[in-house]
């Protein structure tokens, strides 16, 4: 992906296979492009309100017509404890979606990602590369549409 114009476009196309129920790991850097992602998935579902990183909220909730949607930011952890004091657990379930950036900040007390979407920066900042990967059923069946379009 050489820009953010990718990364928007590959937020809309994952935008298109997602099912209630999915949790898709948001991995990279600092300025790798998560929320951007994200930006380019709701806009797709046709979210038009703004879309901002949740670091310092920890969680952004956006209604979408076919399942609730969360977008966390867990960057500012200093223990996976944390995530089971916040309440975050209820909802991951059969109505939402939940995209988590930096899931290894709640190490052991997340459920197991049905995909993780990692973002790496390459060409000395300029552009980014994205590797997709699935860890269950549910997962496999998204990565697939995705491939296929849906």
């Amino acid at each position: 992906m050489p820009d953010e114009a990718a990364t928007l476009a590959l937020g809309a196309r994952l935008a298109g296979v997602l099912q209630p129920g999915l949790y898709i790991e948001l991995v990279g850097d600092l300025g790798a492009g998560k929320t951007t992602l994200v930006r380019g998935l709701l806009r797709a579902l046709g979210y038009q309100g703004r879309v901002k990183s949740p670091t310092f909220t920890l969680v952004e909730y956006y209604p979408v017509l076919r399942f609730n949607l969360y977008h966390f930011d867990l960057y500012r952890f200093e223990d996976p404890e944390e995530w089971l004091d916040a309440g975050f657990r209820e909802h991951f379930n059969g109505d939402s979606v939940c995209l988590v950036e930096w899931p290894q900040k709640a190490a052991g007390c997340l459920p197991l990602a049905d995909v993780t979407l990692r973002l790496d920066i390459v060409d000395q900042g300029v552009g980014r590369l994205a590797m997709l990967s699935s860890h269950t059923l549910n997962g496999k069946k998204c990565l697939a549409m995705l491939v296929t379009g849906g």
